[in-house]
């Protein structure tokens, strides 16, 4: 079976690299991918899968074996992110341009849904070899988590007893993969919240109450605080990403909004944060005359992503098989993903896919606009994919 997968993912490779460089050219942001989930389901149903609409653009695909076993889910990311394309990548001109202008595949989701349509590919030619189910799951709005929960909610009842995922990984040099237990990425809590003043002329502050001022006591109290209250051995990152005020020199505003997240991998010290964070901000703002609100979505959006021992240890059995010397454990990224809300549903395993090339000019960190993908790297995210299925489906 391992050279039969080698051998497949070999034959479609100039496939899997035409349909990442298509998907490239086509970027579309979160949750308005309507020509991506167009295309997607157009490649699916070619391969005779039945698809199950999802509230949204996101949708799943079934491969039935028609033979009792289990059942597994595969998923992939299908948007892209508003950054302007810089036409270079790290080594010179990049071999692909978006062709929609102000959007760019800059995190490498158009690889995610290229590996998953070979897979798929390989999957049905080994139908026959297999038994059980598997859910190809294609999630609308990554990175906006937009649509994790119809995702969720929509999987519901389809007893699925795994689901992986995979990343191609900047960090991480090409041929390299990373499937092993425990945290993968990291959890994640928006902030978003506002600082209210009383607005004014700018000849006399003391007539006025000024939120800017609040806000930048606001921020340097927080600062202090991450330093002093949160666990050394814990760490909680505070990116804060954001902050308006103000549209003229001479007016003091009544607003001052601030943005960004916090980033952790203990769920404790992450709850432990936000109440912080709310606690400074609010007492800071009050110590300034001025009111604080925090918007609704200032909350732990996902928990960290852990990966299943059982999962991770069938992963990396497999890997040594088909890919020898090729995994690479210990590796985290203090990014997150909603994929792991999927543990709600069912034991997860996430994988990390190494495309760092320095010849080619791959390597620039996620959501740059230097950004790329090594397209030789794609195979080894497809090996790995459809071994971790049949591997589970066989067990």
């Amino acid at each position: 079976m391992n050279e039969r997968i080698l051998q497949l993912a070999k034959t479609y490779e100039p496939e899997t690299i035409a349909i990442r460089t298509y998907l490239y050219e086509h970027p579309e942001v979160s949750s308005k991918e309507y020509e991506t989930s167009r295309y997607l389901k157009e490649k699916v149903t070619e391969m005779g899968l039945e698809i199950e609409e999802v509230e949204g653009t996101g949708f799943t695909a079934l491969l039935d074996t028609g033979k009792p076993g289990r059942t597994i889910g595969i998923r992939t990311d299908i948007d892209a992110l508003p950054v302007i394309e810089n036409p270079n990548n790290l080594a010179g001109p990049r071999k692909y341009r978006s062709k929609n202008h102000g959007v760019m595949h800059a995190c490498g989701h158009d690889g995610h849904m290229a590996i998953v349509l070979t897979t798929i590919k390989i999957l049905t030619e080994l139908k026959a070899a297999l038994t059980g189910k598997i859910y190809f799951i294609f999630e609308e709005g990554e990175e906006i988590g937009s649509g994790i929960d119809a995702m969720i909610e929509h999987l519901k009842g389809k007893q699925i007893e795994a689901i992986y995922g995979n990343h191609l990984a900047a960090f991480l040099e090409s041929g390299k993969v990373s499937i092993d237990a425990g945290p993968k990425m990291a959890g994640v809590i928006f902030v978003d919240f506002t600082v209210h003043g009383k607005s004014g002329h700018g000849a006399r502050p003391d007539l006025s109450v000024n939120p800017i001022f609040a806000t930048a006591n606001v921020l340097t109290g927080l600062t202090s605080a991450w330093v002093n209250r949160i666990d050394v051995n814990k760490t909680v990152t505070l990116g804060l990403t954001k902050i308006n005020g103000g549209t003229a020199h001479n007016v003091i505003p009544n607003d001052v909004t601030v943005g960004g997240t916090l980033r952790f991998y203990d769920a404790d010290e992450g709850a432990k944060a936000l109440s912080i964070l709310k606690e400074v901000a609010t007492q800071t703002a009050v110590a300034h005359q001025c009111s604080i609100t925090f918007n609704e979505n200032t909350k732990i959006v996902a928990p960290a992503l852990i990966n299943d021992e059982k999962l991770a240890d069938m992963a990396m059995k497999g890997l040594a098989e088909i890919l020898p010397h090729r995994n690479v454990e210990g590796v985290q990224w203090f990014a997150s993903e909603p994929f792991s809300r999927y543990g709600e549903l069912c034991p997860i395993v996430f994988g990390f896919i190494g495309m760092k090339n320095k010849a080619y000019g791959s390597g620039a960190e996620h959501h740059n606009d230097y950004f790329d993908v090594d397209e030789n790297a794609l195979i080894h995210g497809v090996i790995a994919t459809s071994k971790i299925a049949v591997d589970f489906l066989r067990s």
